[in-house]
């Protein structure tokens, strides 16, 4: 078969058929790239769509890539960030106005509305108040996850974006991601016949779990949210997306194993910096992540001539929670999760968040009456129990600066176009994740918690 008849027979435009048995068949160990086609309701707009962003850290800075990219569909036209070299930067690359810079969110809704939408890329503890404030405005958010920290805010939102009539997109980018697209389109046209289980892995991979939830923003959950939802809510979401029935109970067990005090290595100190007799060998040393492999150093708010001089590199370390011990820390959240899920017609599906991996990128396989996929993001391996057959799929995205490190598959800016679209358009529908779609696997996290510490199986009611 030729490619493009392999194409057509695979479903990879939108509403053509998909393979059966005797289509996989006659591929006989293909593989097939694939990307997902323009989704047919966009229009050519007239003007691009205004946005004000609040925090302008690395999320608000993906979506105001975007808008440098593609300055016919969003233009930044504000911004709200408290940290001076972020505002003076993201203002400055964006042509922001002085009169539209702000030092805090509150500041911005001081204003008549200025702009069509409010970009919300705050700390997670910040996200309720100015969607909140937001939606009383009359604008369209674009909200990053997880929605807010307590289910009840999740609700809050929800009613008040239906009592409005305002769009709010929340960022399950995972739901753009051509890898996940391609696999609910398979499923839902039973590809492997009804599905009977998934099994789901997301793999932090060790160095970001050390930067991120043990010595980073998202270390301590009472002052954050818990990592199933900080980190894990796009998987939970994923799931439930791909598997299109509601879940109905859960259960969930993990703890904080390792990053502990108690496992400090003999010799080791308060900082990497204070002489520790065992940093050279230990792989969280900060030392070696940010000194020698110059790894993440956007934390550090470094200005351009600085962050070419290691000394600067080297008093951050002596400075702030990126030079401390990982043993040391005040942090609180699992670095090891597994949580059981069962949904309507029966489905079960286990997910489990592992620290301690070499590799980053989720891993998952869905097992189904008549075959199975396994994949990895960056291949779908799509098996037929009748023929013994095997197609690979390999999902193709946009080449978005940055997303292959932020694991979402390309989802970024795909979500970014259909939110553009959505809001010029007024039209909700262009979107995967609105807070309707999105708010049920945010439940779903609450109650992994609730069972995790409870150590009881948790019903879901929506």
């Amino acid at each position: 078969m030729n490619r493009r008849s392999v194409l057509k027979q695979l479903s990879l435009s939108v509403g053509a058929t998909v393979l059966g048995s005797k289509t996989m068949a006659r591929l006989t160990n293909d593989t097939i790239e694939y990307e997902i086609p323009e989704n047919p309701l966009y229009k050519k707009l007239d003007k691009p769509v205004t946005a004000i962003t609040l925090g302008a850290g690395n999320r608000g800075n993906v979506y105001g890539n975007f808008a440098l990219k593609f300055p016919n569909l969003l233009k930044i036209v504000g911004v709200a960030e408290p940290v001076a070299l972020r505002n003076e930067r993201y203002a400055t690359k964006h042509q922001v106005d002085d009169k539209n810079r702000f030092d805090t969110w509150e500041r911005v809704f001081e204003r008549p509305k200025f702009a069509d939408a409010i970009i919300i890329t705050t700390p997670d503890a910040l996200h309720y108040a100015p969607c909140m404030k937001a939606l009383q405005m009359g604008y369209d958010i674009l909200l990053e996850k997880p929605i807010a920290p307590t289910e009840k805010e999740c609700r809050d939102i929800l009613a008040l974006a239906k009592k409005t009539g305002r769009i709010v997109a929340v960022c399950h980018v995972l739901r753009y991601a051509p890898y996940f697209v391609k696999m609910k389109e398979l499923l839902a046209k039973n590809t492997i016949g009804n599905i009977i289980s998934i099994q789901h892995l997301e793999p932090i991979e060790h160095l970001h779990m050390a930067h991120s939830y043990v010595r980073g923003n998202w270390h301590n959950s009472k002052k954050t949210t818990p990592i199933i939802l900080a980190k894990s809510c796009h998987d939970l979401d994923i799931i439930k997306w791909i598997i299109n029935q509601p879940a109905k109970q859960i259960s969930a067990m993990g703890d904080l194993k390792w990053f502990r005090k108690e496992n400090a290595p003999e010799g080791s100190t308060a900082r990497c910096t204070d002489g520790c007799k065992v940093e050279r060998s230990c792989p969280y040393s900060a030392i070696n992540a940010y000194y020698d492999k110059r790894l993440r150093l956007s934390v550090f708010d470094l200005p351009e001539d600085k962050a070419k001089h290691p000394e600067a590199i080297m008093e951050k370390l002596k400075t702030t929670d990126y030079g401390r011990c990982v043993y040391r820390m005040d942090n609180d959240q699992p670095d090891h999760y597994i949580t059981n899920i069962r949904f309507g017609d029966n489905i079960t599906a286990s997910f489990s968040m592992e620290a301690f991996t070499s590799y980053a990128g989720r891993r998952t396989r869905v097992m189904g009456s008549h075959g199975d996929m396994v994949g990895d993001m960056t291949e779908l391996v799509v098996t037929d129990f009748l023929t013994e057959k095997q197609t690979k799929l390999v999902p193709k995205a946009e080449d978005v600066e940055g997303y292959r490190n932020s694991g979402h598959g390309g989802g970024d800016w795909l979500l970014a176009h259909d939110f553009v679209q959505a809001v010029a358009q007024q039209n909700p529908k262009l979107l995967t994740s609105t807070i309707d779609e999105s708010i049920e696997s945010h439940v779903m996290g609450f109650k992994a918690e609730e069972s995790r510490k409870s150590n009881k199986v948790v019903s879901i009611v929506m």
